[in-house]
């Protein structure tokens, strides 16, 4: 399986200051690369330099294989994206935009539009011009117009961003149904940690310009801990039988009513038990596994919002 997309200490200066710095990363065949990182960290500043519409100041990007150059043009022909808000002309309705932009990238397949639309399920709005559209449709159409001349790679700066409940999920199954079953590349970044946790093959994530860490889910899954969650609003006592009656030292208290407990061969039973024969108020007591947002915020240091 070769890497798709490939950077090497990619760097880009803007009015003397780094605002991406020395970012390594690959992107197989066929998976999709979820890319995370707080407000302003470089992610669409990245996204740019792979599409050419930004020029790394230093260091070099291969896609598909070959070195991307500031000529580069055939690559293109090959990937599919949205960055930031896609626009569109108004007064044109969904399917003459993407006849236009068909016609611009050489694609000639009508029934290729007619099939995109399905996938996004747009086709009740045929007729209706483009400006009428809520923010969520306009976001079906940018991604109706990364699919419609059947890319290789998609790279897709907050897709779901003013979608409803229901438009992240059809999203999410999409995505799904493009990696697994087309064996398209998706390289995505999103807000929504919780979407990329249940999608994604690979993360990468960086802050403040600085790559900080490339890893497979499968890995993430693996080194993360498993912890038993109690919330009792006596927290103070709670971790005094814990230490002295159950022999328990590797917890963590967070906050004033929360205690995880980390030792291994635990039983969540008996401290229950024992914490409400000792008069201990237990709201809550789960087995649960770090979430890829926990695991984000710890890796940025926390307290930051991320998008």
């Amino acid at each position: 399986m070769g890497y798709i997309v490939s950077a090497r200490n990619v760097t880009k200066v803007f009015k003397g200051k780094e605002v991406v710095l020395d970012v390594s990363m690959n992107i197989s065949e066929g998976q999709i690369y979820g890319f995370l990182g707080p407000n302003g960290a470089g992610k669409t500043t990245f996204m740019r330099m792979l599409l050419n519409l930004v020029k790394p100041t230093s260091g070099e990007i291969e896609l598909f294989g070959e070195r991307l150059t500031p000529t580069s043009i055939d690559v293109f022909k090959r990937i599919g994206n949205i960055i930031e808000y896609p626009v569109f002309y108004d007064k044109l309705t969904a399917v003459e935009n993407l006849e236009m932009h068909c016609e611009y990238m050489g694609f000639y397949n009508k029934k290729a539009i007619s099939d995109v639309m399905e996938q996004v399920k747009l086709t009740s709005v045929n007729g209706k011009p483009v400006g009428e559209f809520s923010l969520g449709m306009k976001q079906r159409l940018g991604m109706a117009r990364a699919l419609v001349t059947k890319p290789e790679l998609l790279i897709l700066d907050e897709p779901i961003n003013g979608l409803d409940p229901a438009g992240i999920k059809d999203f999410r199954d999409l995505f799904q149904v493009l990696s697994k079953e087309h064996h398209m590349t998706l390289f995505i970044s999103s807000h929504l940690l919780s979407e990329i946790e249940m999608i994604a093959d690979t993360i990468g994530i960086i802050q403040n310009g600085v790559f900080k860490e490339e890893i497979a889910m499968n890995e993430l899954k693996h080194r993360n801990s498993d912890f038993i969650e109690i919330v009792t609003p006596q927290c103070r006592k709670a971790v005094f039988i814990l230490e002295n009656t159950l022999k328990i030292n590797n917890f963590k208290v967070i906050g004033d009513h929360t205690i995880r407990i980390y030792q291994a061969g635990v039983s969540q039973p008996e401290v229950s038990k024992t914490l409400i024969l000792n008069d201990v108020a237990i709201e809550s007591i789960h087995h649960k596994r770090t979430s890829l947002e926990e695991y984000f915020i710890d890796q940025t240091g926390g307290g930051e919002k991320y998008a």
